[in-house]
């Protein structure tokens, strides 16, 4: 099969995606597939992209790797020489409609939240993941909250804060401050008091022009992926310091991760089945991962959903799908296959 696996971007969650898509190419080249792996922003200038397939080039990135803050985004920007006129890079969507099949590996805004999608779909171009509707639904996070209550799914008690807006409600501390329309814990603040509230507020804003603010959940977090509408076992993680931002995702041995989750059976069970409620009520098609806090009280609240889940090599559905008898080829192969059925 012909793939493009689709990495890179311009989202603040760049280098997580290039890792994504480097573990994903080489999973992929190894089950013979001939897989490319493409930044989508930067593109590929060479005089073969007109039939690309052809050539035989070993595309992969040694070089990726993800620091403990997220990249500066302007400088990859400079590395563009048309000034950045066009989101896909060149010969991007060449190559993409040469490819069976592209495997989304992009993380983020322009990767996650359905414009990439969107424009596929006009194109006849096949892509891994869900569509462009739910998409919007899972990243937009007020919107996701609104479906959570909507559907008597529990989540914690929160609102949604344009810049310039005044509080709609009061949110006691310890509260949660975080972008709209983020990941990767990017633009995530717990605040105690309303000093660092304001500071959050003022930090999250340049990444985002709307914020979420919500009750704080002290207790235990979990992850859920879905797969066709069935829920894998269940991944607790538990930082080693502060809480699961950036640097404790995607630095080894920063976060001790037990899957499966070590809980009784009827927690498992309603992780599941809430997991798999989230991915009916937000339309998801072929897969997703679904976060959790589990408070003191063992009441669960569904955090979002992710509709392009990390494949690095700290990721968590890679973790869950062997736990569930999967291994990173398989389930990479898997991924295709669910998603030309979608």
């Amino acid at each position: 099969m012909k793939v493009v696996v689709l990495a890179g971007g311009i989202s603040p969650e760049r280098d997580v995606s290039l890792c994504t898509g480097t573990m994903i190419y080489k999973a992929l080249r190894k089950r013979g597939h001939r897989t490319i792996l493409l930044d989508v922003y930067l593109g590929y200038e060479g005089e073969d992209a007109e039939d690309i397939f052809r050539i035989e080039k070993d595309w992969s990135l040694d070089s990726a790797k993800i620091g403990n803050v997220n990249p500066d985004i302007e400088t990859v920007k400079k590395m563009r020489p048309d000034g950045e006129k066009n989101f896909f890079g060149p010969n991007v969507i060449r190559m993409c409609q040469q490819a069976d099949i592209v495997f989304m590996a992009l993380h983020g805004e322009n990767g996650e939240d359905g414009k990439i999608q969107a424009a596929f779909d006009l194109m006849g171009i096949k892509y891994t993941g869900t569509d462009c509707q739910s998409s919007v639904l899972a990243m937009d996070k007020a919107l996701t909250k609104e479906l959570f209550c909507q559907n008597n799914i529990p989540t914690p008690r929160g609102f949604s804060l344009k810049q310039g807006e005044t509080e709609k409600e009061e949110i006691p501390w310890p509260c949660v401050v975080k972008v709209c329309k983020g990941g990767s814990s990017i633009g995530v603040y717990i605040c105690n008091h309303e000093k660092e509230y304001k500071a959050a507020k003022e930090e999250a804003y340049q990444f985002d022009c709307e914020v979420i603010v919500e009750q704080y959940i002290k207790g235990r977090e979990f992850s859920v992926g879905v797969i066709e509408g069935k829920a894998l076992p269940s991944i607790e993680i538990a930082p080693l310091q502060g809480f699961y931002d950036y640097k404790n995702k995607y630095q080894a041995g920063s976060t001790i991760e037990t899957c499966p989750a070590q809980i009784p059976e009827e927690a498992e069970m309603r992780l599941r089945q809430v997991a798999e409620e989230v991915f009916r009520v937000l339309r998801l098609k072929a897969y997703a991962r679904m976060d959790f806090m589990m408070n003191e009280a063992g009441e669960i609240f569904c955090l979002e959903a992710n509709t392009l889940p990390g494949m690095t090599a700290t990721s968590l559905l890679p973790q869950e799908a062997q736990a569930a008898g999967m291994d990173f080829e398989t389930l990479c192969e898997h991924l295709i296959e669910v998603s030309l059925r979608k």
